[in-house]
Order: structure tokens, then C-alpha cells, then sequence
């Protein structure tokens, strides 16, 4: 008896493990990875390798126009974001004598006003370059010593771009930049390196370096202190066969891509040259053609589909209509 016990029990143990076997099998068969291809076409185009940076906007000589004398400012005669030329008469300034002496004058009438009017001149502030006013915060009537700044000029405004010392060595003068600003990213302007600076900055424990970008035109929108954005095209190649990046695998040195074959090798891995490379494309410069098929693999897991079958090992769920025991 105890024999035959045994026998029933280890069989139901087989039964139950081959049962089990079962399911986990299907559900490995329904979940095997499925490959499916992406398909990509080289294309002729233009490809740019380019330093991308934040700048500021600055002028390249920022010039304080201060008067020699204490005094008093009588007139102002141009206002902020006026260009001016070069010995122009910018303001008017009383020294401190002469601002006392009329207003004693005040109390003898126009008469003694007009004496000291043509026999003590006014201090003239006169500008020593050709450029535009940026800062004019003072105004007439106000006292000022020989250390206040009355204007504030600019030769003109530049771009001042930060650049990270790992990138600082492709950049070089004469390169083309082209500048957009935060404030008005519709606008786009292009510009020229013109100075690449000889100390570095730390900025967050990185060296920065700062370089000086000269725009071909300089818009009326363009402020001092403006934030910008620059990048600066270290090379560039048109009409050059490209790829984008994510069609292109590299390993040991070698690069290469899936090229769609004919029957029986529908895909088949050729190795490629590459040239310059942006932020999305790479130039292609040998092992394909512009009639070529490139395909990128597209891996999906499929789930197990849900049929009507159950597995025995899972709690099932009680039906609606069955009667709860009272």
C-alpha cells in the first residue's frame, strides 16, 4: 500500500512540473524578440562641425566720459542710444565757482546773469571717439564730482562667447559664428572671431575662455548685457554625401552600417568611412552611395498574447454570480 501511495504521489509531482513546463515554454515562444528594421537613405547635403556656446552682449570699448571739474550739469544734449561723433559736445557742466557765482547772481537780476553768463564759460564735455550712447543717467541740475561717469559710450557692441578650454583649441580668428538671442530667438546674425583671449576664467571649476565675435551688422534689438547663444562652425563641406548617427555603429575603430541586399542576404554589415560629424549627421566618404538602403534595427519585445486559456497556478478569480457561502 504504501508502495502504491508513493507511485500516485510522485506522479502527480511529474504532472504538476510538466504542466508548469508548459506554460513557462509558450510564454518564452510568445516573448522571443521580434527584429524589425528602420530604413534610412543617404543624402546629399552640407555638414558643419561647430563649437556651440552661450555669450553676452558687450560693448568692445566701454568709454566713461567724466568731467574734469565738480560742479553742476546745465544741459545734456544727447540721450541714450544716440550715435555720436568724435569731438562732438556732449554735455554742459557748471564748476562749482560758477554754479555759486550765478546763483548769487539770481538776486541781482538778469543783468548780473548774463555778465557772469559771458565771462565764465561752461565745462564741455566733448567725445573723444565715434560711437553710441549706452548709459545717460543723469540729469540737469544734479552735483557731481571728477569720479562720476555723466555718459557712457560704446565703439560698438561685440558678442562675447565662453568657451571651454576642451573646445578652445578648434576655434580659431577669422571664423564664421553665427548668433541668435534669448530674447529674440527669430532673429539670426552672423558674425566673424575677431579676438581669442590669452587668460582663462574659472567658471564653476571649468576653464572658460573668452572669445570676442564681431557681428557683420549689428541690429537695432541688440542691448548690452544681452544673453546669446553662438556657435562657431569650425569646418564646413556641401554637397557631401551624409547619414544620420544613429544609422552608423563604430567598434574597435571601424565603423560600419546594415545595407539592405538582394535575396538570400536581405541585410548585409559594410564597413564606412567617415568625415565630419554634427550634432544629428556624419559625412559619409566611402562604402556607400546615395541608391543605398541603410536599415537600423528595431528590437520589440512581444508580450504573450491573451487567449482563453488560464494557467492552473494563478489564483483565480471568483465569478460574479457565484454565491457567497452564508
Amino acid at each position: 500500500m504504501k508502495a502504491g501511495k508513493q507511485l500516485v504521489i510522485w506522479g502527480g509531482v511529474l504532472a504538476v512540473a510538466a504542466i508548469a513546463g508548459f506554460f513557462l515554454f509558450r510564454t518564452a515562444l510568445d516573448g522571443k524578440p521580434k527584429v524589425t528594421y528602420k530604413k534610412y537613405r543617404p543624402e546629399i547635403g552640407d555638414i558643419r562641425q561647430t563649437v556651440s556656446t552661450t555669450a553676452t552682449i558687450k560693448p568692445q570699448n566701454r568709454l566713461e566720459i567724466k568731467s574734469p571739474v565738480s560742479g553742476r550739469i546745465d544741459k545734456i544734449l544727447v540721450r541714450e542710444g544716440d550715435f555720436v561723433r568724435k569731438g562732438q559736445v556732449l554735455a554742459l557742466i557748471s564748476s562749482t565757482e560758477r554754479a555759486a557765482l550765478l546763483d548769487a547772481a539770481t538776486q541781482k537780476g538778469q543783468s548780473e546773469i548774463d555778465y557772469w553768463n559771458r565771462v565764465y564759460n561752461q565745462t564741455a564735455l566733448i567725445s573723444p571717439i565715434d560711437g553710441q550712447v549706452i548709459v545717460s543717467s543723469l540729469n540737469p541740475g544734479q552735483t557731481i564730482t571728477t569720479s562720476d561717469a555723466v555718459l557712457v559710450l560704446s565703439d560698438r557692441l561685440i558678442v562675447q562667447a565662453d568657451v571651454d578650454e576642451t573646445d578652445i583649441g578648434n576655434v580659431k580668428v577669422g571664423q564664421r559664428t553665427a548668433i541668435s538671442l534669448d530674447a529674440y530667438p527669430d532673429i539670426q546674425v552672423e558674425g566673424v572671431v575677431d579676438h581669442i583671449y590669452y587668460e582663462s576664467t574659472l567658471v564653476n571649476n571649468v576653464n572658460i575662455y573668452h572669445v570676442d565675435i564681431v557681428p557683420t551688422e549689428v541690429p537695432e534689438v541688440f542691448r548690452s548685457g544681452m544673453s546669446a547663444n553662438v556657435s562657431i562652425i569650425v569646418r564646413e563641406k556641401k554637397g557631401v554625401l551624409t547619414l544620420p548617427l544613429i544609422a552608423v555603429r563604430s567598434a574597435n575603430g571601424r565603423s560600419s552600417v546594415l545595407k539592405k541586399a538582394a535575396p538570400p542576404d536581405s541585410v548585409r554589415k559594410v564597413t564606412v568611412r567617415l568625415g565630419l560629424q554634427d550634432e544629428s549627421s556624419v559625412e559619409i566618404i566611402s562604402g556607400l552611395s546615395a541608391s543605398d538602403v541603410v536599415l537600423v534595427e528595431n528590437r520589440s519585445v512581444a508580450q504573450p498574447k491573451k487567449n482563453g486559456g488560464t494557467n492552473p497556478f494563478l489564483p483565480q478569480r471568483k465569478r460574479d454570480n457565484q454565491k457567497r457561502s452564508e
